[in-house]
Parts: C-alpha cells; structure tokens; sequence
C-alpha cells in the first residue's frame, strides 16, 4: 500500500481529533504539525513522531508531506489554503472554506491552476442517520422533498468557554454552515432564496459580541423550502453540548431524524445527566470512530487513489454564497436573492 504523508495546521480541539484520526489508517503518517503556539504544536507533534513547525509556510515546504488538514479559525483560512495549494498539497479544509465569497473564489483558483485536489469537511454526508435520509430520498420513498426543518444548536459553553475566537466569528459560519450544507445535499438542489433574523442579547451581556441565534427560511431552485436554525445560547444542562435534529416532508412520506437526543444511550450520575455521543466522536478501544473521524478517513483514501473528493471547494463556496446572502437579509430585513 501506498504511504502518503500528512501535515496538520491548527492544532486545537477539532486539530487534535484530525491528528488521532490519521493514526488510524493504514498507509498514512502525520509528518508535520504547524500552529501559531509553538508549545501546543510541539506537544501534539511528540504524541504522534511527527515534526513541529512554527508556521504553516515551514510545514509547506516539506516535500514528504502530500496532504494537509487546515484546522484554523475560520477567518483563517485563506492564506492558508492559497500557500498550500500553491505548494502543491491536496487540502483538507475545515468548514467554511472562507468567510467571504471573494475569498472562496480566490483559494478555488489557486486550486485549479495548482491543480491539486480540495475538499472541504462537511462531515454530515457521512452521518449513519443522515444518510439513511439521503438514500431514502435519492430512492423516491418519500416522493419529491417539499420542506425541511434543520436545527444544529449548541450549548453556550461553545462560544463562552470552548472558543476564544467566538467574538470573532458567528454560530452561522461555526455550524450553520453543515446545516446549509446537509440541506443542499439532501435535496441535491441549490438555494434561490434567503430570509433570515437573528438576535444578539444573551452573548453581548456575558462579553462575546456575536449573534446568539440565526432563523433562517431558505427557497430552492425546485421550489422545495428549508428552515434552518441555528443557537449557540443552549443552557449547559442541556444534555448533549449538540442538539441536532432533521424533518424531511416528502409528497408521500417523511424522515425525522435525531442524531444527538435519540436516547441510545443514556448516562445519569449524581452530578449530571448526559447522552453520550455514539455518532460525531465516539472512542472504541482507544480508536477514534464516528462519522466525524469518516470524513477525515475518505479523504485520505482519496489522495492515496488520485480520485477527486465528493466534497469540493464549489461546494465550501455554495455554502458560503448562502451565507453571505443570510447576513445581507438579517442586516436589511429583506429577502435577498441569490444569483444563479
């Protein structure tokens, strides 16, 4: 079996789960950790054998290093992902593939004329439950989607107290963009139309001027619509730091989905009541399991084969379009149309 080696750039919570996953397959070795706190990246490095940069251009020059994971904040992620490609390194990008359409437009050029592959982690395509949706509907058993319900919510613990960077970001770029993303797979159709509002009061009070919620009515091309919501405001008695739900209404039948409520398991102790996660990140024996971890998985095997990921950077830029569109209604309090 071909061997490729991997380089990781951003080494956080989410950074460290892409480093365990990659210790899991056959035929890859992480050669390579950058982040911008040298200590943090020397420190995951020496869990793994693999080599500490202090910035992501060093890790770049590597030429035993085929592939990268980009795991930084997501205003972070242009340069990176332009250096990499021009670097010649097939890319893993962590969602949004940008914060701006402009941004997206300028990494998918460099991309192209690099001509290496990128593909961004929208992990829910591989989802047990979700999927079961898509095929569900790919399969005509519920007829011809009509309307959506999406709710991705989390506790407020993640922009409080998990993120230092929440301020500078919004819970729709965080995980609004998988719930946009999630729709416009399950109905394999493009957004028309957007009308959104939001609220900012619970965060600001505690110091984090972000949105604590968006409610979002997307129109797509088929006529079918979505409603998307998504909170970072959930009280932390809440008890899974993920809410996730899905309704699919169909011309002749239904999906409902619940990927982190569904009670598979529930565990109550003297100080707190939890529905551990048997889906995103389980561990099983000391391996990392779980869709999240899948993901990471298929785009490794993908750049051992030469084939071209099912999730692309038109994709990461789609999702950013929406967006965009969606700040643009909560700012005019108008429907806002997308361009075709």
């Amino acid at each position: 079996m071909k061997e490729i080696g991997v380089g990781l750039i951003g080494t956080g919570l989410w950074g460290a789960m892409h480093a365990r996953t990659y210790a899991t397959i056959p035929g890859v070795k992480l050669l390579g950790v950058a982040d911008i706190d040298e200590g943090r990246a020397q420190k995951l490095a020496g869990e793994y054998g693999a080599r500490a940069y202090r910035s992501h251009r060093e890790l770049l020059e590597d030429d035993s290093i085929a592939a990268v994971s980009v795991v930084t904040p997501d205003f972070a992620h242009e340069e990176i992902l332009i250096d990499a490609a021009r670097a010649g390194k097939h890319i893993l990008a962590e969602k949004p593939l940008a914060t701006s359409v402009e941004a997206c437009e300028r990494i998918l050029a460099a991309v192209e004329s690099a001509g290496v592959s990128l593909m961004v982690d929208f992990h829910a395509r591989w989802s047990p439950p979700l999927h079961k949706a898509w095929q569900a509907i790919r399969d005509g058993e519920i007829g011809a989607p009509q309307h959506v319900y999406y709710r991705l919510n989390d506790r407020i613990f993640v922009p409080t107290e998990m993120l230092s960077w929440a301020g500078r970001s919004t819970v729709l770029w965080f995980v609004g963009s998988h719930a946009i993303d999630t729709v416009r797979w399950l109905l394999n159709d493009e957004v028309a139309r957007v009308y959104a509002v939001s609220g900012r009061r619970v965060l600001k009070a505690r110091g984090v001027d972000t949105p604590d919620y968006f409610q979002t009515t997307l129109e797509f091309r088929s006529g079918a619509t979505a409603v998307i919501e998504n909170s970072w405001i959930l009280p932390n008695t809440v008890p899974n730091i993920v809410d996730v739900k899905c309704e699919v209404v169909g011309e002749r039948g239904a999906l409902y989905v619940d990927q982190s409520h569904n009670r598979a398991i529930e565990k109550y102790t003297e100080s707190e009541g939890v529905y551990p996660d048997v889906f995103v990140l389980p561990s099983i024996y000391g391996v990392q399991q779980g869709f999240a971890a899948e993901s990471i998985r298929y785009f490794a095997e993908c750049v051992r084969e030469g084939r071209t990921p099912m999730v692309t950077g038109r994709d990461g830029l789609e999702a950013t379009k929406v967006i965009c569109a969606i700040e643009e209604s909560v700012r005019t309090r108008q429907p806002v149309e997308l361009l075709t």
